[in-house]
């Protein structure tokens, strides 16, 4: 790239319109949006500002030949997709600091630019936005166009300034995965069929009808506003979960410290019921809220909405570095990493995302990649031997369990061997394997006896897994307090995860973080807790070890995304899993060419056991 070119746009926003209340492609596509400016700078050369008509920009913007350079902007998916949509102009590649500093710093480090010009003092960012409140171009004053422009200028010169210091450190490879997220939203290949979501839209709303009828007779309700009433009492709306074998969430009580019903509409526990893959979970969340709409019927909406703002097309938002351990997350209140697949019905927003005309989706994903990784590192050698030999480990714990030999065939026991092998390796106790056990499909019962017996063969079986736990538990002492003259040294075998004062430095060059820790005394036992968005968290060597394991499980896929990307561009990734899309005359070609590059394993673990498993289809939801 001939340079590098960094940019800020100020837009207008007013009551009722703004990022607080529209998502990112909402506002940019909507009819009140408008470019009031922008700040630019090439390399080192001075900082500009440029106010005008769109044609007046779109001139000075050509000029620029952006497409060569590198584009640098501080939450790339607001300033390059305005380049992209409102200009028409694609930079040979997107650097986003907001990504960089997620990264390297962590989600919970605050990735304001605000915060990161204090962090390396940079200097000071401006508050003039405020003041263009409500202020469309033709509403300003020159010396009030030129204040916002200096105020523009300077956002333009602290990006710059944190690129300069991210840049030094930043593992290449994190830049192109940087650019491939981007390009997924400012360059959408994936498109919506919305008369499909229009019919399941009408089946969900009379489904939803039959449901408040049932609700209504069932709490002996005249009406909907009575039905709501009943679910607010935690009492009965517990009883009603439970009912439905729904594990009631809980919480610890503040003012006595003891569980309670964990069912406020802000509590973790009750926002992932309403996100519940069953909708008489979601439709009971929506009653007791009293919201009109369940989640599927949104996304659907969502869905709808978006394809009709973009010719038919679905932009993909994904947030690089969204979880604490590196993997991508929803972002733009479209959550890809989970939406239904199990249930026909509800498959219906997968089945909606198309490929272009003559094209399938090609959908490929690493198969048990973390149960893997997990013996991998822990020195499980045994079992490592068997995903090597392409056994079926599932089957084979499972015909430990049950003493007998256990194949595909015997889908219950089979069952069991996978949710243990699947679940137990970060410690889970024995009530949630139960809870599992029992609520995902196929579905099985197993009295207390039985699943401590389960976990307890678990444990001797795979007792270099339980080591690492507690090798993790001292990881923990050290990062809480690390000792005078203490070395870094490896967490688990292979030497790919070094444990520093820093953190635990993983093969990507980037560190998993736990700010803040310490050992919390306050309680009726002592815990480590370290700081988190969400306030304070408490953690074990089992925790961290299902950090680091997904977080390597991250590395693997992004490797192999930057592999696959050099031929087959990802429009998608979920989890473990890229998805991408080729010419149906291709598809067979494109398919082997992805499932080669990933069974290839990391350069920092050659001897990891790596496959994967894919197909392609006509949609989302069939490949």
């Amino acid at each position: 790239m001939k340079h590098i070119v960094t940019i800020d746009f100020e837009t207008f926003y007013g009551t009722g319109y703004g990022l607080k209340k529209y998502t990112t492609e909402h506002y940019i596509r909507d009819g009140q949006f408008q470019v009031i400016g922008f700040a630019i700078k090439v390399d080192d050369c001075t900082t500009k500002w440029y106010s005008g008509t769109h044609e007046e920009l779109q001139e000075v913007l050509d000029g620029y030949k952006i497409h060569e350079c590198g584009l640098v902007a501080h939450n790339m998916q607001f300033d390059g997709t305005i380049l992209a949509w409102v200009f028409n102009i694609i930079p040979e590649v997107y650097l986003d600091t907001l990504s960089m500093a997620r990264a390297f710093h962590g989600i919970n480090a605050g990735g304001s630019l605000a915060a990161l010009a204090e962090r390396y003092n940079l200097g000071k960012k401006g508050t003039e936005v405020i003041d263009a409140k409500g202020k469309r171009l033709e509403d300003f004053k020159p010396h009030e166009l030129h204040r916002y422009g200096e105020y523009c200028k300077n956002d333009v010169a602290l990006t710059a300034s944190l690129f300069k210091i991210l840049i030094k450190s930043f593992p290449y490879d994190e830049l192109k995965l940087i650019d491939i997220t981007v390009r997924m939203f400012t360059q959408p290949t994936l498109s919506v069929d919305d008369a499909l979501l229009i019919t399941r839209l009408e089946e969900v709303k009379e489904e939803k009808q039959k449901l408040l009828q049932s609700l209504k007779v069932r709490l002996n309700c005249e009406d909907e506003e009575c039905v709501r009433k009943k679910l607010a009492s935690n009492k009965q709306f517990a009883e009603l979960l439970e009912e439905h074998g729904i594990e009631v969430p809980l919480k610890e009580s503040p003012t006595t410290g003891k569980d309670t019903f964990a069912l406020a509409k802000n509590d973790l526990g009750f926002i992932q019921l309403k996100e519940h893959e069953d909708t008489f979970i979601q439709e009971l969340c929506a009653v007791r809220l009293g919201t009109k709409s369940t989640i599927e019927e949104s996304r659907i909406e969502r869905f709808i909405d978006i394809g009709a703002r973009n010719k038919g097309m679905l932009p993909i938002p994904l947030k690089y570095y969204g979880a604490h351990t590196g993997r991508w997350s929803g972002s733009d209140k479209v959550n890809f990493q989970n939406l239904p697949s199990r249930d026909v019905k509800k498959k219906a927003l997968k089945n909606a995302i198309l490929p272009p005309d003559d094209h399938v989706i090609l959908n490929v994903d690493s198969s048990q990649i973390e149960a893997r990784i997990l013996v991998w590192l822990a020195g499980q050698d045994d079992v490592t031997q068997q995903f090597r030999n392409g056994e079926d480990v599932y089957s084979n714990f499972a015909s430990k369990l049950y003493g007998k030999k256990i194949d595909k065939r015997n889908k219950i026991e089979r069952f069991v061997g996978k949710t243990c092998i699947l679940g137990l390796g970060y410690g889970t106790g024995w009530k949630k394997l139960q809870h599992t056990l029992e609520t995902q499909p196929p579905g099985v019962k197993i009295d207390d006896l039985g699943c401590q017996g389960l976990v307890k063969v678990y444990r001797e079986l795979n007792y270099k897994v339980i080591d690492l736990w507690a090798e993790a538990d001292r990881v923990l002492e050290d990062l809480a307090l690390w000792p005078k003259g203490r070395a870094p040294y490896y967490l688990g075998k292979n030497k790919c995860l070094l444990v520093s004062p820093e953190g635990i430095k993983l093969p990507n060059g980037l560190y998993l973080r736990y700010p803040e820790l310490e050992k919390d005394v306050s309680g009726p036992r002592s815990e480590f807790v370290y700081k988190s968005r969400n306030g304070r968290i408490g953690i074990w060597g089992g925790s961290v070890v299902e950090n680091v394991v997904q977080a390597l499980a991250r590395i693997v896929i992004g490797e192999q995304m930057i592999e696959i990307n050099k031929q087959y561009k990802p429009v998608l990734t979920v989890h473990d899993a890229v998805v991408c899309v080729a010419a149906k005359d291709k598809a067979k070609e494109a398919l082997d060419f992805i499932m080669d590059k990933m069974s290839v394993p990391p350069t920092w673990g050659q001897d990891l056991p790596i496959t994967c498993e894919g197909g392609f289809a006509d949609n989302y939801g069939d490949c």
